[in-house]
Order: structure tokens, then sequence, then C-alpha cells
């Protein structure tokens, strides 16, 4: 595939910019790949909408207050997105000035009573940091940081600490549970707890995995062939719960639904060739585009996603290219909001 069929024409006003009001609320498209049907419902009813018995796996990373808003001691502000801790208590981290950063050079974080020695530059816009007074990155980012909003949310650096509070909330699933993530997995945000026991009501269960969603899930292509792509790795983990759940329903022949393209990486991460999960962890770079042959996964709840990204590309393997290029203009046709914030799809 070539990365140019990755595209589409998405009107910038339809990129959502907050949350609905009520997460279960979100308009749900509703893709069947055995009829090519299109249909609109509301997230709430996906109870009535998946077979009893069907089994979801959910990613319960939990995103990291990583976005950070530090000073030069010239007084020039530095925005920087934490990225993950290393040995003795090493950050790695990107960074953002007006002005060419140095080694050596300290960054105070706005709030006071604690600085950032950079220590080296070790890619485009990438350092190594050692945090003054040392402490644990989580404690450090759960006083200092921000919801590390994805760049197409567009935030006022005079925001409120109220609105800044709303985003920690809502930019993070409610079954979250294992720090480590610098975006969330973004299917998740659209379930409450009341729908997950009106989804265990009805007959489903829910198994979880772990993926820590990395700062590459926004990069874009920059290849002409996506054979070519070089894919990002993230930290996941599979329990052997899970393993069992997955390979139990799959011997019943129930369904199992992805809830997010993170645990989908998860989940064809770990299959044998027979589709049986084996419990493991480690970091993955599946990239995942047509044509695959998917070994778990028989249907997915997914955002709507980027244009040439590498997202869009596993949606076109699960479902194929013109069935989902014409759900999406049915989605602009009909304002659908999209990405991080936006409304959801599920794939039959």
């Amino acid at each position: 595939m070539k990365t140019a069929e990755l595209n589409y024409h998405l009107p910038p006003e339809l990129i959502a910019q907050s949350p609905a009001d009520r997460r279960d609320a979100s308009r749900l498209m509703v893709v069947n790949r055995a009829t090519g049907e299109i249909r609109d419902e509301v997230f709430d009813r996906l109870p009535e909408l998946l077979p009893a018995g069907a089994l979801l796996v959910l990613n319960d990373t939990k995103v990291l207050p990583a976005r950070l808003r530090m000073r030069r001691r010239t007084g020039g502000g530095v925005q920087g997105l934490f990225l993950r801790e290393l040995d003795e208590h090493r950050w790695e981290l990107m960074l953002t000035s007006g002005r060419r950063l140095k080694p050596g050079e300290r960054l105070a974080f706005e709030q006071g009573g604690q600085e950032l020695e950079l220590i080296e530059r070790i890619g485009e816009g990438t350092w190594l940091g050692v945090p003054v007074p040392a402490a644990p990155a989580e404690a450090i980012l759960a006083r200092h940081g921000l919801a590390p909003l994805p760049p197409y949310i567009r935030r006022d650096k005079a925001e409120p600490p109220e609105a800044a509070q709303r985003d920690l909330d809502r930019y993070q699933t409610v079954y979250a549970r294992r720090p480590g993530a610098v975006a969330a997995p973004t299917a998740g945000l659209h379930f409450t707890p009341a729908l997950m026991e009106r989804l265990a009501a009805a007959g489903m269960s829910t198994a979880f995995v772990t993926l820590h969603v990395g700062v590459g899930t926004f990069a874009p292509v920059r290849v002409d062939d996506l054979r070519e792509h070089c894919m990002h790795s993230e930290y996941f983990e599979c329990p052997a719960a899970t393993a069992e759940a997955v390979n139990t329903a799959r011997q019943a022949g129930r369904p199992v639904v992805a809830v997010g393209t993170t645990s989908v990486r998860v989940l064809e991460t770990c299959a044998d060739e027979q589709g049986n999960l084996v419990a493991s962890n480690g970091w993955t770079n599946i990239f995942i585009y047509p044509p695959y042959r998917f070994r778990v996964v028989d249907q997915l709840v997914t955002n709507f996603h980027l244009p040439g990204s590498t997202l869009l590309a596993l949606v076109f393997a699960l479902a194929g290219r013109d069935l989902i290029l014409r759900a999406y203009e049915q989605a602009v046709a009909q304002r659908y909001r999209f990405f991080s914030y936006g409304d959801a799809m599920l794939i039959q």
C-alpha cells in the first residue's frame, strides 16, 4: 500500500477540541464488513449492538500528566513532553524552545521549587535530563504536569485551572490503572462504569491488556511505501488471565472485540499463527496494514483517525480501504467529531 492511499478530506472544524458532555453520549458509526451497511448509533447502545458472549479487550494504561511548561533562566518559555524515566531518575523528553537549548542548562518548572538539568541532546528535539532535586517522575508530574493533549487539540496557555483539570480527568479512561502512557487509548474514553455494568448484564465479559501509548502514535508516515515505514516501539503486557480468557472465547466461538488499535496491537503481537494467545510482555513495533491476516481480533471499537496515519492503515487492514473511506465520507457529511475527543466507530 502506498502512503498516499491513507489520505482523505477532513474539514478542520470537525476535529473535536473538547470531549462530549457525557462519555457514552458520543455518536457511534456501525460498519458491517459482511454487508457493507453503515448506520448511525449512539455509544451507550453498545450492549445492544454486540453479540451476547462477546469478550471485550481493553487497554488499561494510565496517561501521565506529561505536558510540561518550564522557563529558562533568561525568562524564555520552554514546552516539554515527558516520554519516560530511565535509570537514576534520568528523563527522556521532548522540548521546544524559540532558542537553542544547551547541555548543562537548567529549566525551572512554572510552579517553582523544581528544576530540570539538561544532560544531552539525543535526537531532533529529544533530550536527556535530570530533575533537581531528584524525585520519582510520577510525583513530579503529578505536581507540575498537564494532560498531554495531541497537537491538534488547541489550548490557550492562560487556560484556567478548572479547564486543565477537566482535561486531566477526561483524557483518561475510567478503567486506567497502569501509569505509563503519554497519549490516551482514545476508543476507551467513551466507556463509563454504568456502561460496563450494562455490558456485563448483557452477557459480555472484559479482559485487559496494557500498552503504554507513546508519542510515536502521532508520528506521520514519511515514506511513500508503507513497507518502508519504521514503526515506533511501545511497552506492552498481556497477562495470563487475559490470554486464557481470549483463548477460551475463541474455542467457544465467541467474538473477541478489541477496544482501540492499541489493544489490537497487543493481541496480534502475542498470538501465534493459529491465533492462540500467549501471555507475555516487552516492546512491540508491530505495524498492521493491508494485506494483513488478523489472528485474534474479530471486531473493533475505534475512533476516527488522522489522514496518513498508521492507525488508519490498521483499520483499512481490518475492514478494507473502500468501505472505511466510504464510512469516513459519510461521517464528514453528517458532521461527526474526529480524533481523540471525537466520536467512535464499531467495525463488525
